[in-house]
């Protein structure tokens, strides 16, 4: 650890931001690889509303957070994000001790995808059927926004010589002492943690794995996960018209 690094990103911020990109692989790897018949399909809606409370908990984080963690610190205009880009291009240093402009939109973006594939997914596990298009258009626009994002940081990470990943692990950059934040913020960042691990945790004791529905913790909705209960539906009245065909047929 270099002696001139100081603490820059409170640990509420740093979980949020590890936790939501473990989310988002693990849901869309199950979307991928698992058909929206499948009994492990239900698990990637699971985990989709269980990263929508960690936006709620990041936006509110965003409004009352430490000095970095506020949307207030990187509130960046287009003029911002051009001349940015400009320098990182062309030449030039200009130090950000919380996001840059780049990656500042990019975590706006993604916050907002991540809100509107959880509301649409939602929708879908209500029966609304048509805002299908729109889910699936809001994942890949996400996962191409993250794509970016990680571009962007290796480049960044190259170009500057700054290791901003493992910023986010340490929580802590390269900067003048007067510019740290005082505290990790380690009580918030354990309400953080108690609050996603009870929502998550009654996700997933509340799924009923015959229905493929889940009820929302404390709210009281239930909600249809995949395809699932409708297949076998389909399936048991195909077989009770057989059955019933068969013993005619017997008679």
């Amino acid at each position: 650890m270099k002696s001139n690094t100081f603490l820059i990103w409170d640990l509420p911020t740093r979980l949020f931001h590890w936790l939501l990109t473990t989310g988002f692989i693990a849901a869309a790897l199950i979307a991928f690889l698992a058909e929206e018949e499948s009994r492990l399909f239900p698990y990637h809606a699971i985990l989709g509303l269980a990263l929508l409370l960690m936006v709620v908990l990041r936006l509110v984080w965003g409004l009352i957070g430490s000095r970095y963690a506020r949307f207030g610190s990187f509130l960046f205009g287009p003029r911002a994000v051009f001349i940015y880009l400009k320098e990182a291009f062309l030449g030039g240093s200009t130090r950000h001790n919380g996001h840059n402009p780049g990656s500042a939109y990019a975590i706006f973006g993604m916050l907002a995808l991540v809100l509107g594939i959880s509301i649409t997914g939602i929708m879908l596990s209500l029966g609304d059927k048509g805002i299908k298009e729109a889910h699936e258009v809001l994942s890949y626009a996400l996962m191409a926004v993250a794509v970016i994002h990680v571009l962007g940081v290796v480049f960044h990470t190259l170009r500057h010589r700054e290791n901003i990943t493992l910023s986010m692990v340490t929580g802590r950059k390269e900067c003048e002492p007067a510019e740290a934040i005082a505290s990790a913020r380690p009580v918030a960042a354990a309400i953080f943690v108690v609050l996603l691990a009870a929502w998550t945790f009654g996700l997933f004791s509340n799924y009923d794995a015959a229905t493929n529905t889940t009820r929302l913790p404390l709210i009281g909705t239930s909600l249809r996960l995949g395809e699932n209960g409708q297949h076998d539906l389909r399936t048991q009245d195909r077989n009770k018209t057989g059955n019933r065909a068969r013993k005619h047929d017997d008679d």
